[in-house]
């Protein structure tokens, strides 16, 4: 009897590795001098980053100091999907992001598509917050896993529980 290979395709962001860059972020921003006296800050709510500066241009670089410290923490600048920036209290500006868990139903059903179109001997579906590969020759997932790379969905993607 024939048996059937399988992998997963997920968008998990490690929440530990995004709090230790806050951390430093917020570090850096206490020692810098160039921020003495501003009213910037990095905050991690249950939901999202905000982060808080006395103008934009200044904002631009609490940005930096965070994006320099989430890649240091191997956390992809895709899992951050930064919301407009709004004025704030005291002529301050802010900047909220949320960090991307999951993949979206149509990012999901755009993967679904790709892999579809490459006419491989796979079968792909969406499984509430994930793609589910599955087929019956490991080089047909390989390729399919190539295909998925080959593209951007705008989200940071990793392959698991592959399972043959």
């Amino acid at each position: 009897m024939a048996q059937d290979f399988s992998f997963d395709i997920v968008s998990k962001t490690e929440m530990q590795e995004v709090t230790n860059a806050i951390q430093q972020a917020q570090k850096e921003l206490a020692q810098r001098f160039d921020f003495k006296g501003s009213k910037s800050s990095i905050e991690l709510t249950a939901e999202e980053i905000v982060l808080v500066s006395d103008d934009e241009g200044k904002l631009r670089s609490v940005k930096d100091i965070l994006e320099t410290k989430l890649v240091k923490r191997g956390v992809s600048l895709k899992a951050v999907d930064y919301a407009a920036l709004e004025q704030a209290a005291g002529g301050t500006v802010r900047q909220k992001a949320k960090i991307v868990q999951g993949i979206e139903i149509e990012k999901a059903k755009a993967i679904v598509k790709a892999i579809k179109e490459a006419k491989l001997k796979v079968q792909a579906s969406i499984q509430s917050d994930q793609v589910r590969v599955t087929g019956r020759a490991k080089d047909d997932l390989q390729k399919a896993m190539a295909i998925v790379k080959g593209h951007d969905y705008g989200i940071p993607l990793q392959f698991t529980n592959y399972r043959g």
